[in-house]
């Protein structure tokens, strides 16, 4: 009997080579499946199965796991504020785990004897994929041709030429992977350090070249409705606001980084929910949160942003700064009003109960209410006493 495998499978280049050579050259019964987090419509995933059958797939799943993505990562990352390198919302980054538990588990579940990906051996989803595997499912084995073989794209396209599947081979130059979360744009002009990304490869357009006003409204951190309309379910709220800000080219991007591995790396990047919501969010923080709130939740954001990159979502320190993340959130209410507009946007203000700017205490750089004149002079003077002491002694000895 052929050993089974579950590969995991997109539908792009890397995976579509993979199920061919699985099967044809291999030998492996091959059951394909796409663990999808948010970025797929429904025919998207008719076309992905057929692809799949054609390529020798004994069988295909595909796996929504889109809630279980928001619930168990976004929300964290939005409450953190996640921008890696202050500019990459993690889209890929963080999805990858997600997905490899979701393979993994159903490899267990059909009874494979392996389990396979398409990742290269100079990225970082090799780890994330490994990884995980390893530590869900250590009896299994993991099949990675791609990586193994050291196969470059061209390498891929005239094998699965040359065993009659036939595919729109020019939209395979780029590495496309789309999510919830944003899309990554990978290939090409991304592996040179010179060059940028043409208009051409951005899979959204821009439509819009006017200005819009768009209001998000969060309840603890969770962004609840947009443009004063309620919407419950979480998932939905993020794909409104990227139906809006999308036609505007808002959230493109490049992102150079460092590795797992060690090398610096660039994709390029479309992300207009995430880019917009995380600065609504941050703002609205800004007004609800006292000073040393914000100083740690900025640490513990980015903390939890490079675990997840790193691929260490199950390591358990990930569940403890979730509960600070979560806590956090608790006066983080209110709405934020931004003007959009192509390529960018501008944040306007905020309306919250929880505004620590609406105060009887005073109004900055106008009126003091809770304080003198006199009790400002007594605590400059002696704020300021360190600094008097280290000039005074500076001075004594001949350096001031």
């Amino acid at each position: 009997m052929k050993k089974k495998v579950v590969l995991a499978f997109s539908g792009g280049l890397d995976t579509s080579f993979a199920a061919k050579y699985l099967s044809e050259d291999l030998g492996y019964e091959v059951h394909t499946a796409l663990a999808n987090t948010g970025g797929f419509t429904p025919a998207d995933l008719e076309r992905i199965e057929q692809r799949a059958l054609a390529l020798g797939a004994a069988s295909h799943a595909s796996l929504d796991i889109t809630a279980d993505y928001y619930d168990k990562s976004i929300r964290y990352m939005i409450a953190g504020n996640v921008l890696r390198n202050g500019t990459y919302p993690i889209s890929v980054s963080s999805e990858r785990v997600f997905q490899a538990i979701a393979i993994i588990e159903y490899a267990k579940k059909i009874g494979a004897d392996a389990v396979a990906h398409g990742s290269t051996g100079a990225g970082n989803d090799q780890v994330r994929f490994d990884l995980t595997f390893q530590i869900l499912a250590p009896e299994i084995e993991i099949i990675t041709p791609t990586r193994d073989m050291t196969l470059t794209r061209e390498y891929e396209i005239d094998y699965l030429k040359k065993h009659g599947f036939e595919a729109d081979f020019k939209k395979m130059e780029y590495s496309i992977n789309k999510g919830l979360w944003g899309t990554s744009i990978g290939g090409k002009e991304t592996l040179r350090s010179e060059q940028t990304l043409p208009e051409s490869a951005y899979p959204s357009q821009i439509t819009e070249h006017g200005e819009e006003t768009l209001r998000l409204t969060f309840d603890k951190g969770e962004l609840t409705a947009v443009n004063g309309n309620a919407i419950a379910d979480r998932v939905e709220a993020i794909r409104e606001v990227e139906r809006i800000a999308s036609r505007y080219g808002i959230g493109r991007d490049m992102h150079i980084g460092d590795t797992i591995i060690g090398i610096k790396g660039r994709v390029g990047f479309e992300a207009a929910a995430p880019v917009v919501i995380i600065a609504a969010h941050k703002m609205l923080e800004k007004h609800t949160l006292t000073k040393w709130q914000q100083y740690w939740k900025d640490q513990i954001g980015t903390w939890y942003g490079m675990f997840l990159h790193e691929s260490q979502y199950l390591e358990p320190v990930m569940r403890d700064m979730e509960a600070y993340l979560e806590s956090s959130q608790a006066n983080v209410s209110g709405t934020v009003e931004l003007t959009l507009r192509p390529y960018g946007f501008t944040l306007v203000g905020v309306d919250s109960p929880f505004d620590l700017m609406k105060t009887d205490f005073g109004e900055y750089g106008e009126v003091n209410k809770a304080w003198s004149a006199d009790d400002v002079k007594g605590f400059t003077k002696i704020l300021g006493n360190q600094m008097k002491i280290y000039h005074n002694v500076q001075k004594r000895n001949g350096k001031a």
